[in-house]
This record gives structure tokens, C-alpha cells and sequence, in this order.
């Protein structure tokens, strides 16, 4: 039986150098609770040492300057990932808990991300023009400093590409704090970034912690100039506390509680298979889940009777099984506290599904509701539970589905042409899709409206979230 001392151990990545913690975590599975290696612990101390190193690498270096410096690191790293592809699947399925496919989802989306921002750290974005004769203004867009990336456990490798690859094409140095969930995972992301040789020490640094000491050092630091934060809407108040005396740029995409908007006239043989995917995808555990199934009266019967079988008939099991159709919970107390929500929900609402649990194996729960301010419909639960509410006319539709806090994304379901732009304009929502669902792309900013985020990520919208605009004026003498 593999020990500690012959498992792999994660270290953080600071300076260029590796560096070790005092404190010594274990990584287990989610799905057997085995032993899978150990990682660095860090805190406070490693995100001082990081800040600072990014700080000396992005004044004394060239990094800010060099577009064609970072263009080429950030293709060296997607070759790196590429290279190493496999191994992070694998290893995402077992210690995260995700489905193999959907692991390779994961880090295969990654690497055209990190291309996509090579090419856009080449385009220029400012603008010039003579304002009066003899007199030229212009803006130019420079890398705005320090970029502290905070990362959760659902989609380490996505999420983090998500907010460092423009973050680095800008111009930026970055202190990324990984969570201990992942943390070997993260040990080979940071294996990548260490054997990245356009990437000079400093400009990327790494370190994982369990607690949450490192985190509050980065959101107050002076020198650290944005924080991108993907994770709750709840920590992302928090955040914004924190970062107010600096008067930090945030970008934050936080909760999300997806409706579903199923019309009458709705393909349900395309919708049912979309609808369960949205439920169990990562167990769940997604900003963009589709936990509200909202569905018009005509059709409620029958999308009730297929997706209660869809649904009690999921394989749930390890990740790494080929046989699993969803996998664990990112771990057992996790998994409890799901459970206890859909029992709670019982008492006010009729559980149509309701999910058994194995330690951190949890299926998939679908609850009717009527009232949008019961609790299950108002708080984001982050696992394999959805709501089935049933509307009677879109403006029913659209007041339901904006009943909530959150406006990260929504759905629609219909054959009408004319319904998605007509109800999508009143979504109060950052990404509709129609007749599909989590569809996004490098090129088209995604992001939340309400108390879903701050901010933009991807596109052009994305790199500007680390960026300051420079405004120059010039007198030309006349000839």
C-alpha cells in the first residue's frame, strides 16, 4: 500500500524557486477517501513572499513591455499543457472526483484559451486622433501591476487559465492561490509554469493553502493591483470589503442559479438529456448548474414524468470509473450538507427525486416549488439539486426567473424565432443561451449580472480587466 512518503508532493512556486510550508497537507479522494500524496500547506508568509516577488519582477523587468515576450510565453504553456494532458485528466478525475470526460473537457478547453490570449496580448486596443491642429491625444492600455488570482476546487485548471491568461497577455505579474482541494492538481500546473522558459522568476507565482490566511494577505495588499475571484457571492462580499481600502480593480464571477425557461412548444426530446447534463455536470458543483427548471403548464406533465426518470437512473460513482455517469462530491461533509438541504426542503416543497449518498457519492434531487422565495429557490446549494416550477405565460416565465439575487446565466427552451430575443432581453442575466445550455466561448465575454459578479471574463473585455488606460497629449509646433 502506497504511503505518504512515496506519493507525490506538491510544493508552491515562488521566485522560481519551489518552495516548502511547515505545514504538511494530504490529498484523498473524493470518491474512496484513498490516500493520493501530500501537498505544502501555506498562508500568509507565502502570499507576502509571492507578492513581493511579483512586484520586483514587474518593476525591473520587461515583462509589461514585451508583448512578443508574453505572446510566446503563454504558447510555450499551452504546449506544456497539451504535452501533459493526459496525466492532469487522470489526475483531475481522482482527486476532484469529475467524470474522465468531463476532466478532459476541462483541460482541453483550456489550452485554445491560453492561445487566444497570445494572440490578444499582440493587439493594441488604444486610441489617437488630433484633437485641435497641433495638438494629438491618445490613449494607450498598460498592464495595470500585480494580479492576484484566487482559484476554486470545481474547475482548478479552466478557472485558473480563465483569469491568468489575460491577466499575463496584459501585461500583468501574478500570485495565483490555489485551493488545497486540488492540490496536485496544482502541483503540475506549477510543474508547467516552472518549465515555461519565456516565463522569467516571479512574473508567475503559485501556492496552495487550506486555510484562509494567504487570501486576505492578497485582497489587502498595497501592492497587488486586481484580484480576480471566481467563487461565491458570499466570499465575493467579503473581497470587496477587503480590497476597499486599496481601492483594488475586482473582477469576480460569483454565484449563479440558472433557470431553465422550457416552453410549451419546446423540443423535449432535445431538452430532457440538456436538463439532466445540467444538474449533474461536475456533480453540480458549477456557477452555472441548471438548478431551476422552470417549465410553461402545457408540457409540465410530461418534462415532470422524463426528467424524474432521467434522473433516478444516473450511475454515480468514482470519476475515474468509465461506468459513472456522475461523479462525487468534492467530499463527504459537502455531500451531507446537500442531503440535509434537500431534507429540509421537504417540509415546504415535494421532492420528486431525491439523491442517496455514499460518503461523497450523492445522486441527483429534483424538488417542486411554487413559492421563488423558498429557500431551495433563493440560495445557491452547489450540488446535484434542481427546482421544478411550473409558469403559465412569459411574462410569468421572466418574473420567476428574476426572482433571485443571482443573473449569472439563463436558458431558454422553444421553437418560436422571435421568444429567445424577446424573453432574453428581459433576463436579468450575462449569458442567455437558446435551446442549449453552458456554451461559452474565449472570443465573447461571459459574466453576471445582480449579485452574480463584477466584471467581465474572455474577449476583449477580459484583458482590460487587467489594464489601466493611459491618456497622452501632445503640442506639435506648427509649420
Amino acid at each position: 500500500m502506497p504511503t505518504s512518503e512515496t506519493l507525490p508532493h506538491a510544493r508552491h512556486y515562488i521566485d522560481g524557486q519551489w518552495q516548502d510550508s511547515g505545514s504538511r497537507g494530504e490529498s484523498r479522494s473524493p470518491a474512496t477517501d484513498g490516500l493520493l500524496g501530500t501537498f505544502a500547506d501555506g498562508g500568509a508568509p507565502e502570499a507576502r513572499s509571492a507578492v513581493a516577488a511579483a512586484r520586483r519582477a514587474f518593476d525591473s523587468t520587461a515583462w509589461s513591455r514585451d508583448r512578443h515576450l508574453r505572446a510566446a510565453a503563454l504558447h510555450e504553456l499551452a504546449d506544456r499543457l497539451e504535452h501533459r494532458k493526459d496525466e492532469l485528466i487522470t489526475l483531475l478525475a481522482r482527486e476532484n472526483g469529475k467524470l474522465l470526460a468531463e476532466a478532459a473537457l476541462e483541460v482541453e478547453g483550456t489550452v485554445p484559451k491560453l492561445r487566444y490570449h497570445a494572440a490578444l496580448s499582440l493587439t493594441d486596443h488604444g486610441r489617437a486622433g488630433e484633437v485641435r491642429p497641433g495638438m494629438y491625444s491618445m490613449t494607450l492600455r498598460e498592464a495595470a501591476g500585480v494580479a492576484a488570482v484566487i482559484v476554486p476546487w470545481n474547475s482548478p485548471v479552466v478557472l485558473s487559465g480563465r483569469s491568468f491568461a489575460p491577466a499575463l497577455a496584459a501585461g500583468c505579474t501574478v500570485v495565483m492561490k490555489m485551493p488545497a482541494q486540488t492540490a496536485l492538481v496544482n502541483g503540475v500546473l506549477s510543474e508547467i509554469i516552472a518549465d515555461t522558459p519565456s516565463l522569467c522568476p516571479g512574473v508567475f507565482n503559485v501556492f496552495t493553502e487550506s486555510g484562509n490566511a494567504g487570501a486576505p494577505e492578497l485582497v489587502s495588499s498595497p501592492d497587488v493591483n486586481v484580484v480576480s475571484y471566481t467563487g461565491s457571492t458570499a466570499v465575493g462580499r467579503v473581497i470587496m470589503e477587503q480590497a476597499a481600502p486599496t481601492l483594488k480593480t475586482l473582477s469576480m464571477e460569483l454565484g449563479g442559479k440558472t433557470p431553465m425557461l422550457v416552453f410549451d412548444d419546446a423540443d423535449l426530446h432535445a431538452a430532457v438529456p440538456v436538463l439532466a447534463k445540467a444538474v449533474t455536470m461536475f456533480a453540480g458543483q458549477f456557477c452555472m448548474t441548471g438548478s431551476r427548471i422552470l417549465v410553461q403548464r402545457g408540457v409540465a406533465d410530461e418534462l415532470r414524468r422524463r426528467l424524474v426518470a432521467a434522473l433516478e437512473t444516473v450511475r454515480v460513482g468514482p470519476g475515474d470509473d468509465p461506468a459513472s455517469e456522475m461523479g462525487a462530491m468534492i467530499d463527504e461533509s459537502n455531500a451531507q450538507r446537500v442531503e440535509q438541504t434537500v431534507a429540509a426542503a421537504a417540509d415546504y416543497a415535494t421532492v420528486l427525486v431525491r439523491g442517496k449518498r455514499d460518503r461523497a457519492l450523492l445522486g441527483p434531487s429534483l424538488i417542486e416549488v411554487a413559492d421563488v422565495s423558498s429557500p431551495i429557490v433563493q440560495r445557491e446549494v452547489f450540488g446535484p439539486v434542481a427546482t421544478f416550477e411550473v409558469f403559465d405565460s412569459e411574462a410569468d416565465a421572466v418574473a420567476r426567473a428574476n426572482a433571485t439575487e443571482f443573473g449569472l446565466a439563463a436558458s431558454i427552451w422553444t421553437r418560436d424565432v422571435d421568444r429567445p430575443l424577446r424573453v432574453g432581453r428581459e433576463l436579468q442575466a450575462g449569458t442567455v443561451w437558446t435551446n442549449t445550455w453552458a456554451m461559452v466561448h474565449d472570443q465573447f465575454e461571459e459574466g453576471g449580472f445582480k449579485q452574480s459578479g463584477v466584471g467581465r471574463l474572455n474577449g476583449i473585455r477580459g484583458i482590460e480587466e487587467f489594464q489601466e488606460t493611459k491618456h497622452l497629449v501632445q503640442v506639435a509646433p506648427q509649420l
